[in-house]
Formats: structure tokens, C-alpha cells, sequence
């Protein structure tokens, strides 16, 4: 008889062992699918997050090299260092904005100014413009003293849509525009709603401001947009007037520089080139230390905290997965290989009389495989059924998991200083939720069951079956007929 109706015919006599090897071999399958899934599922989602987040790097005053170098000029001098700034060219700006990976850019530029027909949003405790008291504020003369009166913050800009408070969703314009690359050279403002509603202000009306370090550099600026802002501000806010959230208005960076001065004209403060993939930041960073910008002056930080905080748990499910795949399938083709020498011991003398007829080895040898094989193919069929939704649990309550506890450890991270746990509102809650954005982009993971699964499954379910089998029958198959059935109970 063929060993292949051979094989038919024993597992059909056979059922109760057939049924506890299908049921063993789908299990085993079902766990070796779910983490092939999990593990597609994770580098794909990783891959979006990637190339969706990017990641920036910051092109700005290497502020550690700047003081350094004012501390050797005052050595020999009386008094204490006084830090000065030196600004970007644009040239610099755009000649690193020229290089690959770049998906947008944005200038900032950093004013103060005081209101000249408006009324700023007072805070509790500051004083107004009319007073004598000094507030330190933002781009003042830091050269000479730093300490100048200042209602307003002035952020110059690019495009306010690239400005931290509007991308990270803090700040959103509710009415009219943003600042555009257009308008730059112009007199805009886009300024906070409470302070429009304060002063019956609305779109297309005009405010005049001051620079708070030369009052005789005065502006008249055009509303083209009002934006709402959730910032609580910084605790120093009620003390200052420029530092409440509702006293900040955006204006393109050449206005901003005008409040500054001459000697800011065709400069910015600092540039932050978004990438198109946060991969490529290495790559973009080598690449700008070649061109003719001065890196002793300046520096490049990079900055892909979201994307890599966003891949983290995903990262750690892909490798509880990875070990999933590994663990199973090693003691899977070990617990089959044990089912397996047992049913073959027990067959014992049926090989003994099969090769004492004239039967060839190989052919019991096949004969064994393809009985194996066979629960093989219909394991891996039912695993792929059941292995997608088993997928989804398990992925989804690793990554809840992971993410809770990542969450959990950055928040005790950034919460703890030297004098113990921040206030509310403090720069440990800014990071943690900062951290919470990313995590409610990843609360889940998209698995599905792929054709490269169920391939890559159908190859280590034949291997383990091939080997399960085989090494069993051949400590068997060495034996000559004769003492197989001379030794045979």
C-alpha cells in the first residue's frame, strides 16, 4: 500500500491522537500568528509614526560657547560677564533650509513692545506701562542692563501655523488668518482673543505698539486674525504683564526685528526645520555642519522626543512579540516532538512488520511526516482564523501596558526635583502633557493577518512538524525488523 494512504488510513483509526495533535499544533500556531501579527502591526505603526511626526532640529546660539567666550573677554576686566546674542543671518537660514529631508521651516524672533492705544490684560500683581517699575522682558538689550518696561511679547514669525503654540494645539485661530511666508515685510498682528474682546478689537482694526527698548520706534499694526489660547501661563505671570498668554501677539519676523533694532534687520533669532522623517536627523545634521554656517557661533539640537515616545511602548511590544515567536515555536516543536516519539514508540511493531515485508525506511519515515504534516496544514488554516482577533487583544492590552507604564515613569521623571514634587501647572506637568499627545495616538494597533503571516507561519509550522517527526523515527528506524520484533511485548 502507498505510505500516503497509509498515513490517511492511521489517522483516521487513530482519532483521539489525530484530534490532541491539531488541537496542541493549532495552539501552538495560533500564538506563532498572533506574534508574527503583533510584530508587522508594531514596525508598521512605528513607520507611521515616524514619517508623520518627523521630528525637528533647531538651528540657534550656542549659548554655552557664547558665554565661555564672554567670561575670556571680561578675565581681564572688572565686573561680571554680560551675555550678548548673536543673531542668524537669513542667508544661513535658507542655505540650510536648501538641504534634503526638510519638509518646513519657521524663523523665530523674540520682541517686547508696550500698548500705545490699547489696554493690556493686567495680571494680579504687575504694574501697567505707566508706572515706574522695570519689567525684564523678552528681546531687550540684554548688552546694556536688560531691564526695560514691556506690556506685550512680541513672537515674529514665519508662518504662525509652524509657531509652537499653534502646532502643538495650545493656540488655535478662531478668527480671520495666521501669519503667512506672504507677510513678511508688513505690518500684521494676530493677537489673543480676551485681549480683542478687553478692547472691542476685531479683524481688520489697527493697534499701535512700541518697542519697550526705544520708545521712538513705534508700529501700527493690522489684526488679521484673533486666536484663542489654553495656556495658563507660567507662574511668573502674575507678576509680569508680557508673560500672561493673553498679552502675546505674533507678527511676521521682520516686524519683530524692527522693534529690535537695525542691527537685528535680515535676521532671526533662531530657525526649526521640520523633517519629513525623524530618521533622517542624523543625516540632515551632517549634512548642515558642511555648509558655510558658523557651528562655534551656532547649533543644531535635535528634537524627536514625540515620535520617540510615541514609538516606545511600540518598540517594547514588537520585542514581547518577537520573544513570543521564539519561545513558542522552540517549545512547541519539543512538546510535539515528545507526542510524536511517544505514538511512534507505541507503533513499534507495525514498522518492525512493515520492514520485515520489504517496506523501505524512507517510505515509513514519509509515512510519519506526512501524517504530522497534514495536522500541520489544517492547525495553521484554523490558526489563521482564530489568530487575528486573539492578535488583537493581546497587542492592544501590551501596548495599554507599555504605554501606561511609560507614561507613569516620565511623569515621576519630570515631577521630581531636588526640593520634591513640582506644582500644578509647573514644567514636570508641561513634559507630562506633553507626553499624553502622543499616547492617545497610539492606543491601539492596527493587526491584521497578512499573507506574509500566514506564509511565514505555514514555513515554521512544516519545520517543527518535519522535525518533530523525524527525529523520533529515526532512533527507531536504525533498528533492524528482526530486533524490533524479538524485543516487542
Amino acid at each position: 500500500m502507498n505510505f500516503l494512504k497509509r498515513a490517511f488510513w492511521s489517522m483516521k483509526a487513530k482519532k483521539g491522537k489525530t484530534l490532541l495533535q491539531l488541537v496542541i499544533f493549532t495552539v501552538i500556531c495560533v500564538f506563532v500568528l498572533s506574534g508574527l501579527t503583533i510584530q508587522s502591526a508594531a514596525k508598521a505603526s512605528s513607520e507611521l509614526a515616524r514619517q508623520e511626526l518627523g521630528g525637528s532640529v533647531t538651528l540657534q546660539v550656542d549659548r554655552e560657547a557664547a558665554m565661555e567666550k564672554q567670561q575670556s573677554e571680561q578675565s581681564e576686566s572688572d565686573g561680571p560677564p554680560q551675555f550678548t546674542s548673536t543673531p542668524i543671518s537669513l542667508d544661513d537660514a535658507e542655505s540650510i533650509a536648501a538641504l534634503d529631508h526638510v519638509k518646513s521651516y519657521n524663523y523665530i524672533v523674540s520682541a517686547s513692545a508696550n500698548a500705545e492705544d490699547f489696554d493690556i490684560i493686567e495680571s494680579s500683581t504687575s504694574t501697567d506701562s505707566s508706572d515706574t517699575e522695570s519689567e525684564q522682558a523678552p528681546g531687550g538689550d540684554q548688552g546694556r542692563g536688560g531691564m526695560v518696561q514691556a506690556d506685550l511679547t512680541v513672537n515674529g514669525t514665519l508662518t504662525s501655523d509652524e509657531a509652537e503654540s499653534f502646532s502643538d494645539g495650545e493656540a488655535e485661530i478662531v478668527d480671520g488668518r495666521g501669519i503667512e511666508e506672504s507677510d513678511s515685510g508688513t505690518n500684521v498682528a494676530v493677537i489673543e482673543q480676551t485681549l480683542a474682546e478687553e478692547n472691542d478689537l476685531a479683524v481688520g482694526d489697527t493697534i499701535n505698539i512700541s518697542s519697550a527698548s526705544d520708545e521712538d520706534t513705534t508700529q501700527e499694526l493690522e489684526i488679521v486674525g484673533i486666536y484663542e489660547t489654553s495656556s495658563a501661563g507660567s507662574d511668573q505671570a502674575m507678576n509680569f504683564s508680557f508673560l500672561n498668554p493673553y498679552n502675546t501677539i505674533y507678527v511676521p519676523y521682520t516686524a519683530a526685528n524692527t522693534l529690535k533694532g537695525e542691527d537685528y534687520t535680515d535676521t532671526v533669532e533662531s530657525v526649526t526645520y521640520q523633517m519629513d522623517d525623524a530618521e533622517n536627523i542624523d543625516a540632515f545634521i551632517a549634512a548642515a555642519e558642511k555648509t558655510d554656517v558658523d557651528f562655534d557661533v551656532y547649533q543644531l539640537d535635535a528634537n524627536d522626543d514625540l515620535y520617540q515616545q510615541m514609538v516606545g511602548p511600540i518598540e517594547n511590544v514588537a520585542s514581547f512579540a518577537k520573544n513570543i515567536v521564539y519561545l513558542v515555536t522552540i517549545a512547541g516543536a519539543i512538546i510535539l516532538a515528545l507526542i510524536v516519539m511517544l505514538s511512534i514508540r507505541e507503533r513499534k511493531y507495525e514498522m518492525g512488520v512493515l520492514m520485515a515485508i520489504g517496506e523501505k525506511k524512507w517510505k515509513l519515515a514519509g509515512q510519519f511526516i506526512t501524517e504530522i504534516v497534514v495536522i500541520a496544514v489544517v492547525a495553521v488554516g484554523l490558526s489563521s482564523i482564530f489568530g487575528n482577533p486573539i492578535a488583537n487583544v493581546l497587542g492592544n492590552q501590551l501596548l495599554d501596558q507599555q504605554t501606561t507604564a511609560s507614561a507613569e515613569t516620565a511623569s515621576t521623571s519630570v515631577q521630581q526635583g531636588p526640593g520634591g514634587p513640582m506644582g500644578g501647572g509647573g514644567p514636570g506637568q508641561a513634559v507630562s502633557d506633553a507626553f499624553s499627545q502622543p499616547s492617545e495616538a497610539i492606543s491601539s494597533l492596527n493587526i491584521n493577518v497578512t499573507w506574509e503571516n500566514i506564509l511565514i507561519l505555514g514555513g515554521i509550522g512544516l519545520a517543527v512538524a518535519i522535525i518533530a517527526a523525524l527525529i523520533p523515527s529515526i532512533s527507531i528506524l536504525r533498528l533492524q525488523p528482526k530486533n524490533i520484533l524479538t524485543k516487542q511485548e
